[in-house]
């Protein structure tokens, strides 16, 4: 057998399932973390962006928060979850154009991947609609959650009554992994 056949595929990205209507958890990554929208600017549209592409394809937002080199959302799919990887391939290209044209770096790949996980359960469900609304406090860019402007603390917290912002907001998130350096300055 030669040296190729012997060797074992190896997946280098996640598998996506999304043939199920669901609520999923959904986090995406510049490529080696590269904080490509450092700036109030770029936050902006990158914040902008994910909510009129969540909108356009019928994502119903329950949380999100955007940072210089990641993002993280909580939605319910419209039907099936299917749109999701066409949904942030067009978020991800507009974006990359964007920011490489401002950079003077054209075709630079700035996006990596993206990963999904459908929420199933209820007590999940809530750990990760707390860990994307206290994500900026965790990553220590604000005290509090609702005074960073590119994520969904402050309108959850003016929608939902405070008896459930309190039952949510104590849901544990110390288990969910987070890699990522952010840049503080926004």
């Amino acid at each position: 057998m030669s040296d190729s056949t012997d060797r074992l595929s190896w997946p280098h990205a996640p598998v996506h399932r999304l043939t199920e209507h669901g609520i999923y958890f959904v986090t995406a990554a510049t490529l080696h973390h590269a904080h490509h929208f450092r700036s109030k600017a770029r936050l902006e549209v990158l914040h902008r962006g994910l909510l009129a592409m969540c909108s356009q394809y019928e994502w119903r937002l329950e949380a999100w928060a955007v940072f210089s080199n990641h993002y993280h959302f909580v939605a319910e799919s419209p039907g099936t979850a299917e749109s999701l990887p066409v949904m942030l391939g067009t978020l991800h290209e507009k974006l990359a154009k964007w920011v490489n044209k401002l950079d003077a770096a054209p075709g630079r790949q700035v996006w990596h991947n993206y990963w999904e996980t459908k929420l199933e359960e209820q007590p999940t469900y809530f750990a990760r609609l707390n860990y994307t609304h206290q994500n900026a406090v965790r990553h220590g860019l604000v005290k509090v959650a609702k005074d960073y402007p590119w994520c969904s603390a402050a309108w959850f917290e003016q929608h939902t009554s405070s008896a459930m912002v309190k039952s949510i907001y104590r849901f544990k998130t110390d288990k969910i992994a987070d890699e990522y350096d952010v840049d503080a300055d926004w």
